[in-house]
């Protein structure tokens, strides 16, 4: 199998005057990279990733490969903010994919995310490395409340900020039709999945048009961070592939008619930079918060009214076995 096209687009957003999201467009390897770090570290910490990558020679590998590409992009960043004090504390998300005879490898790191369109359905393939996605795991809340939560900037892994990073790699088996996306939270914190399978369905033939819609879609919902999306589909060995491109870095994508009512200067305020927490400070959050509240499901609630009526009856029996009794006597 080969890939048969790719797409890539990314945007600044509504809220931030930069953008820190990086990608790779350099077939078979792809990846998407979302900085943090505040003032412009986290555009120089998503680069080093990025670079990192697209300056590796090639070859194979599977997991191995992936593994070995994101520790030396940690090393860059680790190093880096270590040795100047303006990029201090500084640090990137990563998720790339590699396409090998068939096998997609994904390597993982943050709470950018990998999915998998087939078949009609989408299924997101990475687990994210948030608070909010660790309190959901372990049942101290609920994917709603997480949704408004104070701390769902907050991610427990991220590349810079300890000389090795603890790496998700894991190997899809391809099949021809196939359309896999990368993307940085900047989509998904906006967009739900079954927007984005229609937005990846409805233009089957066109995944410029998929990826440009992905990213208009989440300006409409507000845009509060930067968003990109990396695309590619996998067709039969032989298939004629689109010319192929480097694209090594991330380049703001210009607004469209459909988003320059968004784009006004005055929406254009600091958002919430992303925080990492230490797996201690995971814990701490994750034994403060209470367990999410259970709501008693329709049949407990009729239950618990029936059984409200019949003790109504039977006090009401009573009252008039007393009365027939007191006449009797």
């Amino acid at each position: 199998m080969t890939i048969a096209r790719h797409a890539s687009r990314s945007d600044t957003g509504r809220k931030r005057r930069r953008n820190e999201d990086a990608y790779v467009v350099q077939p078979p390897l792809f990846a998407v990279a979302d900085g943090m770090g505040g003032a412009q570290a986290g555009e120089v910490a998503s680069r080093l990733a990025v670079e990192a990558l697209a300056d590796d020679g090639g070859g194979t590998g599977g997991e191995s490969r992936v593994l070995e590409l994101i520790q030396e992009a940690n090393r860059r960043v680790y190093e880096h903010q270590g040795s100047n004090s303006d990029t201090s504390g500084m640090g990137t998300t990563m998720t790339v994919a590699l396409v090998e005879d068939g096998i997609v490898t994904i390597g993982h790191v943050g709470d950018s995310r990998a999915y998998l369109v087939r078949d009609g359905a989408v299924d997101q393939l990475t687990e994210d490395h948030s608070l909010v996605a660790e309190l959901i795991r372990s049942g101290k809340l609920s994917p709603e409340e997480a949704e408004s939560h104070p701390q769902r900037s907050v991610i427990t892994r991220a590349l810079g900020s300890d000389p090795d990073v603890d790496v998700d790699t894991f190997t899809v088996e391809a099949q021809p039709g196939d359309v896999f996306l990368l993307c940085s939270d900047g989509l998904t914190s906006m967009v739900g999945d079954e927007a984005i399978l229609d937005a990846v369905e409805g233009h089957r033939d066109d995944l410029d048009g998929a990826a440009s819609e992905l990213v208009q879609l989440a300006n409409r919902a507000g845009g509060e961070d930067n968003i990109t999306v990396v695309c590619f589909e996998i067709a039969e060995e032989g298939a004629v592939a689109e010319e192929t491109a480097v694209l090594p870095a991330a380049v703001p994508a210009p607004a469209t008619a459909d988003d320059e009512d968004t784009l006004d200067e005055l929406d254009r305020v600091p958002a919430v930079d992303t925080q990492v927490f230490s797996a201690a400070e995971v814990k701490a959050v994750a034994d403060a918060q209470p367990a999410p509240k259970k709501r008693r499901s329709r049949q407990d609630q009729v239950a618990k009214r029936v059984l409200a009526t019949l003790l109504v009856l039977v006090v009401l029996a009573l009252i008039v076995l007393l009365a027939v009794w007191g006449l009797l006597r």
